[in-house]
């Protein structure tokens, strides 16, 4: 039965918040998941910590919330083996050595990059028939593969940089894949993995050689990577959140890194500037929320999400990309923006739970 007033809504009460992962974004899925559960209301929630670790295993955690980030939480002794069930008699964590279950109410899953952002975390949690916070199997999936989710883009009248998708065995005949790309989108172009976040695997090619780097490098993290033209503008973010009728906030967030805006950049120096709200005049920033709910829409999105945009010299606005499960670290655009218009983290991540419990279909 749909919850449909709050009255409800208190009477579930066990969250599990999930960590960690398999992706190359797993520390920062650890400082988002600590700053999660900090603004997670004790008092209405009993909470679970399920952390994943990089070789993919499985741990409940119950020790405190300060060893999550460093990483100190695997070594802690504080841990069991704990996997989400997807069998719906269990309603959530099975416990193989003590084969007993804990049911759970909702699951706010913070994992970034594949196998936590790309739908298959969703995938599981479907089955298991456990409501949770953010986008579905579909939006999740559309999302995360950069070459689809440009081409449904492009096709729904959203304006996008030029892009050209590689196949791992593409580079075979590279001097023939150089030409091409070098041709249609020019140098200096940005290689990305095709599914990971964070500016994971990400590198500017200025000349052959250095795209020759870069196409190797990406395909570390997968069988299938994008080449994009540069984008000479502003680098702009708008933080959105809801599902038939989703709200931007009001302020947009601007990032204005030394070269581009990498994964060290992002998360481990302080080489790139963050300014809110964006140096934008209103009518812009307008037309960048009503292009983010549009493409928000297009993807399938619910729950939240980032869209990231590019505002060239002339006032062309290019989107970037969508962020299903955006960082929600101490420096993340996706909180500060709420944060800006008066909403607390303590405030959005109850409204995000919410919507998990609340407003998804799936569950009515």
């Amino acid at each position: 039965m749909r919850i449909t007033n709050l009255r409800e809504a208190v009477q579930i009460k066990t969250l599990c918040v999930v960590f960690g992962g398999l992706s190359g974004e797993h520390e920062v899925s650890l400082r988002s998941a600590t700053l999660v559960l900090k603004e997670v209301d004790r008092e209405a929630f009993s909470v679970v910590m399920l952390g994943i670790t990089k070789n993919g295993r499985w741990l409940m955690y119950d020790g405190p919330l300060e060893l999550i980030e460093s990483g100190g939480w695997e070594s802690s002794g504080q841990t069991r083996p704990a996997v989400i069930s997807p069998d719906r008699g269990h309603g959530g964590i099975f416990l193989p050595e003590e084969n007993k279950a804990v049911p759970l109410d909702v699951v706010f899953g913070v994992l970034h990059g594949e196998g936590g952002e790309d739908g298959t975390l969703q995938g599981l949690l479907e089955l298991a028939g456990i409501p949770y916070v953010g986008c579905g199997v579909l939006s999740s999936a559309l999302c995360m593969d950069k070459a689809v989710s440009h081409e449904l883009l492009v096709a729904a009248g959203i304006p996008k940089t030029g892009l050209i998708a590689v196949n791992k065995g593409d580079d075979g005949d590279f001097s023939a894949l150089e030409a091409r790309l070098a041709r249609e989108l020019g140098y200096p172009m940005f290689v990305k993995p095709s599914n990971t976040g964070s500016s994971v695997g990400v590198s500017r090619a200025r000349n052959p050689g250095e795209l020759k780097g870069a196409i190797d490098f990406a395909f570390k993290y997968g069988n299938k990577l994008v080449v994009e033209r540069e984008v000479k503008g502003q680098e702009v973010e708008c933080a959105v959140m809801g599902e038939l009728e989703p709200i931007a906030a009001e302020s947009l967030g601007e990032i204005v890194p030394e070269d581009f805006y990498s994964y060290d950049a992002k998360y481990l120096d302080d080489s790139a500037s963050l300014i809110v709200p964006a140096r934008l005049g209103g009518e812009t920033a307008q037309k960048i929320k009503t292009l983010a709910k549009k493409a928000y829409r297009v993807l399938c999105c619910r729950g939240f999400a980032r869209v990231d945009f590019f505002v060239r010299e002339d006032g062309e606005i290019i989107l970037n990309e969508i962020n299903t499960i955006p960082g929600f670290t101490s420096i993340s655009m996706f909180p500060r923006l709420f944060a800006e218009g008066g909403l607390s983290g303590r405030e959005l991540v109850a409204r995000l739970i919410d919507m998990a419990r609340c407003d998804s279909p799936r569950h009515s």
